[in-house]
């Protein structure tokens, strides 16, 4: 099982389940911390969701790392995994988590649900924050009024006039618009849910400074 055939298999999931749903982007290689860290697949609506995916091929190095780093960005996050490394991952996940088994099904790959994502319990508003370029969070800062004397302010500090100015929740809803209307967002994902979104940081106006 190849780490392509089961990329194939939950992007053609994620389509079915968000068939109809013109709200919501898919995405693959989304950049998050300032581009130095990439979920698989980013799915944006009503909440930022993410799925990592390792195949039998791939090793779990990796996964306590990402776990700490997506922890701090989105709602819920969702790994795919071989069936060979299935009881060593779950042991590495937080309860949160939720998590598929993909395993080879004649010459497809097919999913199984072995728990579903829940909410995450202690995201970091200071690093959702960041997700914003500079210009982007400017823009917020004037839709509430708030931009006087800010404009040119370092970029950390206008991340925090947007902590300590609006609720947790308005920011989230903030920060998934501005990702949602952005030209380019990693890699597509060919079907009608298609939209860019940059994984690469940019090189000025990220609130990453």
């Amino acid at each position: 099982m190849r780490d392509a055939d089961v990329r194939r298999a939950v992007k053609a999931h994620l389509q079915i389940v968000h068939e109809g749903d013109a709200t919501t982007r898919i995405v693959e290689e989304m950049g998050v911390w300032s581009g130095t860290v990439r979920v698989d697949i980013a799915v944006i609506n009503g909440e930022l969701c993410g799925y990592e995916l390792k195949s039998d091929s791939d090793t779990l190095d990796r996964l306590p790392y990402q776990v700490e780093m997506y922890g701090k960005v989105f709602d819920r996050m969702t790994l795919v995994v071989g069936g060979k490394h299935y009881k060593k991952a779950a042991a590495l996940i937080p309860k949160w988590w939720g998590c598929y088994v993909a395993d080879m099904k004649g010459d497809d790959v097919a999913l199984k649900s072995k728990r579903t994502a829940r909410r995450n319990p202690a995201p970091d508003p200071f690093i959702v924050a960041q997700l914003l370029w500079k210009d982007e969070a400017v823009a917020i800062l004037e839709k509430y009024n708030l931009a006087k004397g800010w404009r040119a302010k370092p970029a950390t500090e206008i991340s925090n006039r947007l902590i300590g100015a609006l609720s947790f929740r308005q920011l989230c809803d903030e920060v998934r618009a501005a990702l949602k209307g952005r030209q380019k967002l990693g890699q597509l994902v060919p079907s009608k849910f298609d939209v860019t979104i940059d994984a690469v940081p940019h090189p000025t106006s990220r609130t990453s400074g």
